[in-house]
C-alpha cells in the first residue's frame, strides 16, 4: 500500500514553519543561514513529492531538486565566506550590531 501524500507534506510544512520562525526570530547570522537552509530543504522535499504523485514516471522534480541543492550549496559557501569576513572585522555576528556599523 502506497503512503498518502500528506505523510510527506506535513513534515515538509513543519520544517518550513520552523525555518520561517528561526529566520524571523534569530539575530545571529549563522542561525539565520541555518533557518534559510531548512526552508530550502522543505521546498526540495515538496518538489520531489509533487513530482512523484503527479507525474510518477517523470524525473523533472528530481532534477530540479538536484539543481536547487547545488545552488543552495554554492549560496551557503558564499554566505559563510561573507560571515567570516564580517566576523573578522566586527568580532560580532549579531544582525542589529552589524547594521549599525559602517565599513
Amino acid at each position: 500500500m502506497e503512503p498518502s501524500i500528506l505523510c510527506y507534506l506535513i513534515p515538509s510544512l513543519i520544517m518550513f514553519g520552523c525555518g520561517v520562525y528561526g529566520f524571523i526570530t534569530r539575530r545571529n547570522m549563522l542561525a539565520i543561514l541555518i533557518s534559510l537552509e531548512l526552508m530550502l530543504n522543505a521546498v526540495d522535499i515538496n518538489f520531489v513529492v509533487f513530482n512523484r504523485f503527479l507525474y510518477p514516471g517523470e524525473f523533472e522534480g528530481m532534477f530540479f531538486t538536484l539543481f536547487a541543492i547545488a545552488l543552495a550549496a554554492a549560496e551557503t559557501a558564499l554566505v559563510i565566506a561573507i560571515i567570516i569576513n564580517i566576523f573578522r572585522m566586527a568580532k560580532n555576528l549579531d544582525i542589529s550590531e552589524i547594521s549599525k556599523m559602517k565599513f
